[in-house]
């Protein structure tokens, strides 16, 4: 049995060696030749695993540590039979906290009282509910807009887009990226969202690059219709574009799921999912780090507490001074912990 992982996969160098052949590569170095003989992936969203790269060779599964599955073509993998894990959840404690850094930071350099403002919440899956829990924890007042959900019946206080917009200091997408069904995400928040924005909220944009229409925002933002916008996940990355990312109030990498808390969470689940369905006795694993003790702050106090654990700014600034490097700021990241809050 071989395995082809993505080496920038943390913690799990060596686990499979003892018991298959396995190839460590960049995910710039996964392709069709390279894959060919293997019976399994490991990737990161930077694979895309379609047609291309999968028709004739002799992958039976693909395992992606990523909470997201855009990159991989789902249909053509059940039509060939390719079994696909995706490790849902695993980072979602790491947004919500990233988003409390944005808001941290953003509080503060406006001055504002976080316990008078909205936060709107756009996608109400993993992230979406860890982040209420944060913004509940913080004395926010939250309003929370996911329509596929909503008509599915799950039992909640839904509004729409529109109420969203009209109502919420702060917009907070947490979406998968659609450009299909009945409700695509594709520039979701597009020039007629943003005219609808009525209290000049801070946009923040940790779900999908294309979800947000970047262009339109900037408009906005110039116009006055909104205050600021933070952005972790773009349009055409690793080739964003500069002048968005100059006027940006928090930019980042690509990163906020990136802590190494998130990270040993999907790596351990990858695991676990490749060693059950190709029954390797005893490989289970779990990586799962020791928490990151705090204080049950909250309020204010926590704000305090998220700025000090975790200075974004920094990432913000390094993206910044160095566009160019996007790609090595996401493959060479410092350790970042989460903070134990629940």
């Amino acid at each position: 049995m071989k395995i082809v992982i993505d080496r920038n996969i943390p913690f799990i160098e060596g686990v499979f060696d003892s018991v298959c052949s396995v190839e460590y590569l960049p995910s710039a170095f996964i392709d069709h030749l390279s894959v060919k003989e293997a019976d399994a992936l490991i990737v990161r969203t930077r694979t895309r695993c379609d047609k291309a790269l999968l028709l004739g060779t002799n992958i039976k599964m693909i395992a992606t540590a990523t909470a997201g599955y855009e990159h991989i073509d789902m249909d053509f993998c059940r039509k060939v039979g390719i079994e696909v894990f995706v490790a849902r959840g695993c980072n979602a404690s790491s947004v919500a906290q990233y988003i409390g850094s944005v808001l941290a930071v953003w509080t503060a350099k406006k001055q504002l009282d976080i316990s008078t403002l909205t936060l709107g919440i756009v996608g109400y899956g993993f992230v979406g509910k860890a982040v209420e829990k944060m913004a509940n924890r913080l004395g926010v007042k939250v309003l929370v807009n996911d329509p596929p959900l909503e008509q599915s019946g799950v039992r909640h206080d839904f509004v729409s887009l529109s109420d969203i917009a009209e109502q919420c200091d702060i917009i907070s997408f947490h979406t998968s990226l659609t450009n299909d069904g009945k409700f695509p995400t594709y520039h979701l928040a597009d020039t007629a969202f943003f005219e609808r924005c009525a209290k000049r909220p801070l946009i923040v944009n940790a779900a999908r690059g294309g979800v947000v229409d970047e262009q339109a925002m900037t408009e906005a933002y110039r116009d006055g219709r909104i205050g600021g916008f933070a952005i972790d996940c773009w349009e055409g990355e690793p080739d964003i574009n500069s002048h968005i990312l100059k006027e940006a109030f928090i930019a980042t990498p690509h990163i906020a799921g990136y802590s190494a808390d998130g990270k040993a969470n999907a790596t351990a689940m990858c695991i676990n999912a490749i060693s059950e369905y190709f029954s390797l006795n005893g490989l289970a694993v779990q990586t799962k780090l020791s928490p990151k003790q705090t204080n049950m702050s909250k309020g204010s106090q926590l704000l305090r507490t998220l700025i000090q654990n975790y200075d974004i700014e920094r990432d913000s600034i390094n993206l910044k001074n160095n566009p160019e490097r996007f790609e090595y700021f996401r493959n060479n990241y410092p350790e970042r912990r989460e903070l134990e809050l629940s």
